[in-house]
């Protein structure tokens, strides 16, 4: 009887509390605890799942856990811990062991779209500021150019640059006719040494098959060709003339017109932002009046300073257009009245010394047809 008890003793496990106080016995823990060490699969080979089936992977618990866990309850006089509990408390160590990600994650990505948002924001407002001025700069020049119009508005005038720049225009208004009348002369001339081209072959065609006219379409043949040669060396002065004043009209004095036209922008801005600097001042003058005069007074000075700017700049390239112009037409002036002279009078040799003197290089013969390579 003694030996069954004292067997009975050594499997059973009096619980206790943290404070060593005794616990009731759980008859049923026990009984559960010695029908599963029985009939149960052998602990050393088999895993405890903690959260029943179905649970994680990350919640299988070897049984060498529990097995310490209880070995060391024996001798610490702790009471026994059952295998749900010892999952539970394994599988909440592990969560708490593993590196918390998800709120981490969330909270850079938020961090990161506020700082999108926030530079789109940026973007937006510079945006809404540049069209905010811009209008007010329209409004503003739109009402001084209606004000100079009508009469009611002043405008600031330098009568000597207006002059020199109405000088300017008419100037090339007359070149543009010279050279649209210089083109044409060069596509006429351009026909006609085309003709008689084909009339002085045309001439030593018939010569060859009328033996009994043979000296007179012979004598026609040679005074084609050789008008047919200085209409070349003519047609390539007149075309180094039209290139030139060409590059002069629609190059030198149109970069001039252009830096003319923002002086003129810069004169009416200048004009819009005076007017509404005296339009202050008049007014009456309190705390934000003044601020409000202070702010003008300061875009009224910058308009000046381009306005100046400008004004300079116009007054420098009008004064190297006309030495340009006076320098380019001289030379081809003198080009164009020295081939046509010597063409008109027949003289090869003065028409070929101009050509030479000037630089003017012929295209050779045939070179403005495509090559078998370019018709193919």
């Amino acid at each position: 009887m003694a030996d069954s008890f004292m067997g009975k003793a050594a499997t059973m496990e009096i619980p206790i509390n943290s404070n060593g106080e005794t616990l009731a016995e759980d008859d049923s823990l026990e009984q559960d605890l010695q029908q599963v060490m029985v009939s149960g699969p052998n602990l050393n080979e088999t895993s405890v799942v903690s959260g029943g089936y179905g649970g994680p992977a990350g919640g299988i618990i070897p049984t060498s856990s529990i097995k310490d866990l209880r070995m060391k309850s024996r001798g610490q006089g702790v009471g026994l811990v059952s295998s749900q509990s010892a999952a539970r408390m394994i599988t909440n160590q592990n969560q708490t062991d593993q590196p918390f990600t998800g709120s981490g994650m969330h909270h850079s990505n938020s961090t990161q779209n506020m700082s999108v948002e926030e530079a789109n924001r940026g973007v937006a407002v510079e945006k809404l500021d540049s069209v905010k001025k811009w209008g007010i700069n329209t409004y503003k020049c739109t009402k001084q150019m209606f004000s100079e119009r009508f009469g009611r508005g002043s405008r600031t005038v330098d009568l000597e640059l207006e002059a020199q720049i109405d000088v300017l225009r008419d100037t090339k208004r007359k070149y543009e006719s010279v050279l649209r009348l210089t083109s044409a002369l060069t596509s006429h001339f351009y026909n006609m040494v085309q003709t008689q081209q084909a009339l002085g072959d045309t001439f030593a065609d018939l010569s060859q098959k009328s033996p009994e006219l043979r000296d007179e379409f012979g004598y026609n043949a040679e005074t084609q060709k050789l008008l047919c040669r200085n209409g070349e060396a003519l047609l390539g002065a007149i075309n180094f003339f039209v290139s030139s004043i060409n590059t002069l009209v629609n190059k030198t004095m149109e970069d001039t017109l252009m830096t003319i036209k923002l002086y003129e922008a810069a004169r009416l801005e200048f004009d819009a932002y005076r007017a509404d600097l005296e339009e202050l001042s008049l007014g009456p003058r309190d705390a934000a009046t003044m601020v409000r005069i202070e702010v003008s007074q300061q875009q009224y000075q910058v308009q000046r300073d381009k306005y100046e700017r400008l004004r300079s700049d116009v007054t420098i390239k009008l004064k190297f257009l006309e030495e340009n112009k006076v320098k380019v037409m001289h030379k081809q002036l003198l080009l164009f009245h020295n081939a046509i002279s010597a063409y008109f009078a027949g003289n090869q040799q003065q028409l070929e010394q101009t050509l030479r003197q000037f630089n003017v290089k012929l295209k050779p013969p045939g070179s403005d047809k495509p090559s078998w390579l370019e018709e193919s």
